[in-house]
């Protein structure tokens, strides 16, 4: 067992930790993103729409795979650390986890586009 590899494998699970924390922090300004909607319209004195569109059920998905995000990472890391301190061969290779966030997060992406260009 090697002490940088487990340095190694510390800073990449914080770096997975930060990075679904910040999904969620996002998830959570973009299902509040209709709240600041409503309170525009308010403010403008036009009739608030009775429902927030679908910025909440975005943001929720977004805070939904940042929590998924954090389990995964969290048994990724435990298990690394076992198979580092055991001395087991290993091979790392492409991160599903990684692949599949990429991906939810594109179209994440392309839902969002599609949303603030269609709905008016």
């Amino acid at each position: 067992m090697n002490t940088t590899d487990i340095l190694a494998a510390e800073r990449t699970y914080l770096a997975w930790l930060r990075t679904g924390l910040a999904l969620m922090g996002f998830g959570f300004v973009v299902a509040r993103f209709g709240l600041f909607l409503r309170e525009i319209q308010l403010a403008q004195h036009l009739a608030p729409q009775a429902h927030s569109g679908l910025s909440l059920w975005f943001g929720t998905a977004l805070v939904a795979m940042g929590v998924l995000m954090e389990i995964a990472a969290t048994i990724r890391h435990l298990k690394l650390v076992r198979q580092l301190q055991s001395g087991e061969p290993f091979q790392l290779g492409a991160s599903r986890t990684a692949i599949a966030v990429a991906v939810l997060l594109a179209l994440t992406g392309l839902a969002l586009c599609a949303y603030l260009i269609f709905v008016r």
